[in-house]
């Protein structure tokens, strides 16, 4: 068993994740190095965002493990990543691979997902404001659908009068259990804008009598956030959904709703390279909280996405110059907040580690420095962080930016229209080395021009002429 931590706030602490930590810093160490002696970290290419595609693969297979263990023979479980957590194709695809589906938030998620292969049956449509478009898009591939509101079920009334449909349907519920430490990624507040609210007058009997007047509605969802909700919160809000879906069962004299939807959100830990919480762990708190979930009477769907990914990805960027200021030591790096937004707007919230390296890619020796990294963006506050003890960064070093696979790199901020760094996924070559494969292209200077409307330069000169 590796060292206790406890992350959650739940008294539940580390799964012999420490050991697999050490492994998957052991790669990140190798990977950095050989970034930097096969060229895509350089002068040239000052920043890089780097995949793990073994512990991608490995923690796939712990989210399978884990609920396989708690649920009865035969019980149907997809997991759907999170789409929006890196929204990539070969990600995508890869994780399609390890028996990974697609939970999907807009038509270009849904693009992204269909173009990495994920089929309809295992691709779910969650999103606050669906069009009528997107409903009858998925209403026609048969992919599975939440309802979030009132409005919407109405929506989905009319296109199922209209046609029949293969989508498996249900509606989202607030269990209005609270929030955790991070009030926007808390989605059962009492004011939340996601889904029906459970508490609030009369909505839990336009609940029930949705489901009773609508034999095609088999499926209901909820989910209570994620970074920052402990995992008893989260099991509360599943607990919510159980319950209710036992009450409309009950009163249809049959069981009508034959899958729960209990989302996803798994807290990620930032402060060292042990995975904790643990999918293990959840799914046993699931089990204690709410044992009925698992008997078989429910399929089960997950939607899980910063904690398949956020470990497993690295920003690595080259330190330009080294200064100081107030006696404080500044490295001026090509990382900012293009690829790190939450962690320069928000940074009480978003902390980073961050790992020092040398000119060659080697772990960077030496006395710890108290200094800032600094990113390229012109505003003061561009920092991906500040006061941190490192060993003394110098022009040509390089920083790298830890656990940032997913929310970072795959969503590029275009400030200062600085162009969208190169992603790679790495794993061995068979040979003690390592090998790279492009997941994305970096971007090039003339995209930038073009998305910033370099086709109709002469549009408000002569395009509006009188």
């Amino acid at each position: 068993m590796g060292t206790y931590i406890d992350v959650t706030g739940d008294g539940v602490g580390d799964d012999g994740q420490v050991g697999e930590g050490a492994e998957r810093a052991a790669r990140r160490d190798q990977a950095v190095r050989a970034a930097v002696e096969q060229g895509l970290l350089g002068p040239d290419t000052p920043i890089v965002g780097l995949l793990d595609v073994t512990g991608i693969r490995e923690t796939a297979a712990e989210l399978r493990a884990a609920f396989d263990a708690v649920t009865a023979p035969g019980t149907p479980v997809l997991h759907a990543f999170a789409v929006k957590a890196t929204p990539l194709v070969p990600v995508l695809r890869l994780l399609r691979a390890e028996g990974v589906g697609a939970e999907v938030a807009s038509p270009g998620e849904l693009a992204l997902a269909r173009a990495a292969g994920v089929p309809p049956a295992m691709t779910v449509l969650d999103s606050p404001a669906k069009t009528p478009a997107e409903l009858r898009e998925a209403l026609a591939l048969g992919i599975a659908v939440n309802a979030d509101n009132p409005q919407e079920l109405e929506r989905i009334d009319g296109l199922m009068r209209s046609g029949v449909s293969r989508s498996p349907l249900g509606i989202r519920v607030n269990p209005q259990v609270g929030a955790g430490s991070i009030e926007a990624l808390s989605t059962a507040t009492a004011t939340s804008k996601f889904g029906v609210a459970l508490r609030d007058e009369g909505a839990r009997e336009w609940v029930v009598r949705a489901y009773l007047d609508r034999p095609w509605l088999t499926r209901l969802h909820a989910h209570t956030g994620s970074q920052g909700v402990p995992l008893s919160l989260m099991a509360r809000g599943v607990a919510e959904a159980y319950a209710l879906a036992e009450e409309i069962n009950r009163r249809a004299g049959r069981r009508r709703i034959d899958t729960l939807d209990i989302g996803g959100g798994l807290p990620v830990n930032f402060a060292s390279d042990a995975t904790t919480p643990t999918y293990a762990q959840y799914a046993r708190t699931l089990r204690e909280t709410v044992p009925g979930l698992f008997d078989g009477r429910y399929g089960l769907v997950t939607e899980f996405g910063r904690s398949l990914l956020a470990k497993h990805g690295t920003v690595v960027a080259r330190v330009e110059y080294a200064k100081s200021a107030g006696g404080r030591a500044v490295a001026v790096t090509h990382a900012g907040v293009q690829v790190a937004t939450r962690t320069v707007y928000a940074p009480e919230n978003w902390p980073l580690r961050i790992a020092a390296y040398d000119a060659k890619g080697r772990p960077k020796e030496g006395p710890a420095v108290v200094q800032d990294i600094a990113g390229p963006a012109c505003f003061a506050g561009d920092l991906l962080a500040e006061g941190r003890e490192l060993p003394l960064l110098e022009q040509g070093d390089h920083v790298a930016a830890l656990d940032t696979g997913a929310y970072y790199f795959a969503h590029h901020y275009a400030y200062n229209s600085l162009v969208r760094p190169g992603v790679y996924g790495f794993g061995p070559d068979g040979a003690g080395g390592v090998v790279f494969a492009v997941v994305r292209s970096p971007q090039g200077i003339e995209e930038v021009v073009v998305e910033a409307g370099g086709a109709h330069a002469d549009a408000l000169t002569s395009g509006l002429a009188p």
